[in-house]
């Protein structure tokens, strides 16, 4: 067939695109009870490593531009999660800072990672195959990164 390549289970992107709902959807239930979505849950794993952080920082960690960190960071200070200030040297910089509320969670947090993990060897996937593709995705995480500045302009 001419169109072979355009079969839905010849694509990459779906299997990636899956994979990523279904691990998103996975968190739900341990985030729901903490008043928080997956993104602003790595929005707060990026502030739990080092606190205080622009904006921008947080955004280029998180491969999120502005148009998209802004409003989130909006409605996480709206929900009393984190602050920001003006800058010290810059007064039109603005950093993110985490409130007594942010740090909280940390606590109530930690025990999520070892939650997704149980929920995920009870679907089959055991560490070691989880742990291999870890390299592999940050690969095509950087290639991709340095393949998109190259395309934006950058």
């Amino acid at each position: 067939m001419a169109y072979d390549q355009l079969k839905l289970d010849r694509q990459l992107c779906f299997r990636l695109y899956t994979a990523s709902r279904l691990i998103t959807q996975a968190y739900e239930p341990y985030l729901r009870p903490l008043g928080i979505t997956y993104t602003q849950y790595l929005v707060l794993l990026v502030l739990w490593e080092k606190d205080e952080l622009p904006i921008n920082d947080i955004g280029k960690r998180l491969l999120l531009g502005i148009n998209t960190i802004s409003p989130l960071i909006k409605r996480m200070e709206n929900q009393g999660l984190v602050a920001r200030r003006c800058g010290d040297t810059d007064k039109r910089q603005q950093i993110v800072f985490l409130t007594q509320k942010g740090k909280g969670l940390k606590r109530e947090a930690a025990r999520i990672p070892g939650c997704m993990g149980t929920d995920l060897a009870g679907c089959g996937l055991d560490a070691e195959t989880l742990t291999g593709l870890v390299p592999l995705l940050d690969e095509l995480i950087a290639k991709m990164t340095v393949c998109d500045r190259a395309v934006d302009g950058q």
